[in-house]
């Protein structure tokens, strides 16, 4: 099984959930226009990861303008599903391609940092909420349990995600190595250097092909009033890319790229993940079940659940 693969390098419109799912939209275009079946987008590309902001926060209080950058932060997130999950479907469908995408998710009074999946129905397939929130990013995003750990099994191969720095999470990685990903898909903000060792290391170790999807985005992206720690000339690059894709023998098949928005495309060939597995299975032939175990709890954990008598309404 061979087919197209893409990574889009782009910036949002932060906090503007219309016109970045508009610009979502045309870049699936014009990534089905170069045959990608599979593509994945940034982290938070739906509506913005706010790089440098501090949202007003001391130790001990909160400054009055934190609670007005998260209120329009708030109102750029999107909910799921809603009218734009349906623009995105709507594109994934024309386009004939599986769609992997980072959002900002509202639900309720939270926001949390999401993965979506959408197939080339149009379907929204399901999704992955971030489990661990890094540093600063705990003030404004919720955390995820293990109800949304999903890996699907589709004709192009068994699809999921991990996001940003919870690829530093093993025991996550593990959990999906057990679920036999192929497609490991990694919206990220990490711009790093290292980072592409980082996705090198997991394709090893997974056997899998991992792709990798960062924002290029610089001052001139974000609204005149945002509170931008690197400085305010409009050039001034805010997240500088380093999307990539690796095969699961750990080479590198299209960037990383540090020049500006961009889509990468390599053709993935399935096999490969077999011909890796030859030498080494993390779950299989390699693992030592009667030493190392994992339990992973998928069950959902709300705040509230509501339990009635039998026979009551």
């Amino acid at each position: 099984m061979k087919f197209l693969a893409a990574v889009v390098q782009m910036a949002s419109v932060p906090f503007d959930n219309d016109a970045t799912c508009a610009k979502v939209v045309e870049k699936i275009q014009a990534a089905g226009a170069l045959g990608a079946k599979l593509m994945v987008f940034p982290e938070a590309t739906l509506s913005g990861y706010p790089k440098g902001a501090d949202f007003g926060a001391r130790v001990g209080g909160r400054l009055p303008r934190g609670r007005e950058e998260f209120l329009a932060y708030y109102n750029g997130a999107i909910d799921v599903p809603g009218p734009h999950t349906e623009q995105i479907g709507a594109a994934a469908r024309e386009a004939q391609a599986f769609v992997v995408i980072g959002v900002m998710e509202r639900d309720g009074g939270t926001l949390y940092c999401t993965t979506l999946f959408f197939s080339p129905d149009g379907a929204l397939m399901g999704k992955h909420r971030k489990l661990m929130p890094t540093a600063m990013e705990r003030l404004i995003w919720g955390c995820g349990d293990g109800s949304t750990l999903p890996v699907f099994d589709t004709p192009i191969g068994k699809l999921g995600s991990v996001i940003c720095w919870e690829n530093y999470m093993p025991l996550l990685r593990m959990a999906m190595y057990g679920k036999g990903i192929q497609l490991y898909c990694v919206p990220t903000a990490d711009d790093r250097e290292i980072w592409t060792s980082s996705m090198q290391h997991i394709a090893i170790e997974g056997r899998c092909f991992v792709l990798s999807a960062c924002q290029y985005a610089t001052r001139a992206d974000y609204p005149e009033d945002y509170d931008a720690i690197q400085g305010n000339a409009p050039d001034t690059v805010l997240m500088r890319g380093g999307s990539v894709i690796v095969n699961p023998a750990g080479e590198v098949l299209a960037g990383p790229s540090h020049d500006g928005e961009c889509i990468l495309t390599a053709e993935l060939d399935l096999d490969d993940v077999v011909r890796g597995k030859y030498d080494f299975d993390v779950v299989g032939h390699y693992a030592r079940p009667d030493i190392f175990k994992l339990l992973v709890d998928e069950r959902p954990k709300p705040s509230v659940a509501q339990m009635t008598e039998p026979g009551t309404d």
